[in-house]
C-alpha cells in the first residue's frame, strides 16, 4: 500500500515544497563577519542575550588533522565562536581563546613551505591560524606530539607556540580558569 495513498500529489508536492524552501532559508541566514569575513560563518539566533561584560576564556582541543590542504574545521570553530559573540554583544576583548593542537594535527601549525614539503600541497590553514593570533587566540602545539612528527619548533607559523605537552597546556589554562570546549 502506498504512503502517500488518500494524500493528494499537489499537497504532497506543496508540502516538499515547504521542506526544501525551509531548508534553503535555514543555509542562507548563515554569515561572515562581524571579525572575519571569509571564516566562522553562523546564524543569528533570535533571543539570545548577554550581560555587558560577559566574559569567556575558553581551549579548544584539536587532536585530528583535516585532509592535507584543506582548513581543520575544528580551527574554523574559532573563528565562529569570535564572530557569533561579537555579534550578539560580547565585546572581542573579553573573549580569550586558545587553541591547543596535538595528534595528527600537529602537522597543521607548520609554516606552508614546511607543510608543503611533507604533504605536496599548501598548508591551507596556515591564514586561519595567523588571522586567529591576530585577534588574540593562543595556539599552543603540544611539544610531545611535535617530538613524535618530526616537526621542529623553527618549522612552526610564526607565533605558535609549543608547550611540554597537550595535558600541560590544558593544565596551565585549567589554572587560568578556561573551560575546555566540549566541540
Amino acid at each position: 500500500m502506498s504512503i502517500t495513498k488518500g494524500i493528494g500529489s499537489a499537497s504532497l508536492g506543496f508540502a516538499a515544497a515547504l521542506i526544501v524552501a525551509g531548508q534553503a532559508s535555514a543555509k542562507s541566514d548563515f554569515d561572515y563577519g562581524p571579525v572575519f569575513d571569509t571564516f566562522g560563518k553562523h546564524a543569528h539566533v533570535e533571543g539570545v542575550s548577554f550581560p555587558e561584560n560577559q566574559t569567556f576564556k575558553v581551549a579548544f582541543d584539536v587532536a585530528k588533522a583535516a585532509s592535507p590542504g584543506e582548513v581543520n574545521r575544528k580551527f574554523e570553530s574559532l573563528a565562529r565562536f569570535i564572530n557569533m559573540h561579537v555579534a550578539n554583544g560580547v565585546k572581542q576583548e573579553n573573549l580569550s581563546l586558545a587553541l591547543v593542537v596535538h595528534g595528527s594535527a600537529t602537522e597543521e601549525v607548520l609554516k606552508t613551505a614546511n607543510f608543503k614539503e611533507r604533504k605536496g600541497l599548501p598548508n591551507g590553514n596556515e591564514r586561519l591560524l595567523v588571522a586567529l593570533m591576530e585577534k588574540g587566540v593562543d595556539v599552543i602545539v603540544c611539544g610531545q606530539s611535535a617530538a613524535a612528527h618530526g616537526v621542529e619548533k623553527n618549522a612552526l607559523i610564526d607565533g605558535v607556540k609549543m608547550d611540554l605537552s597537550a595535558m600541560t597546556a590544558h593544565a596551565r589554562l585549567a589554572q587560568k580558569r578556561y573551560s575546555v570546549n566540549p566541540f
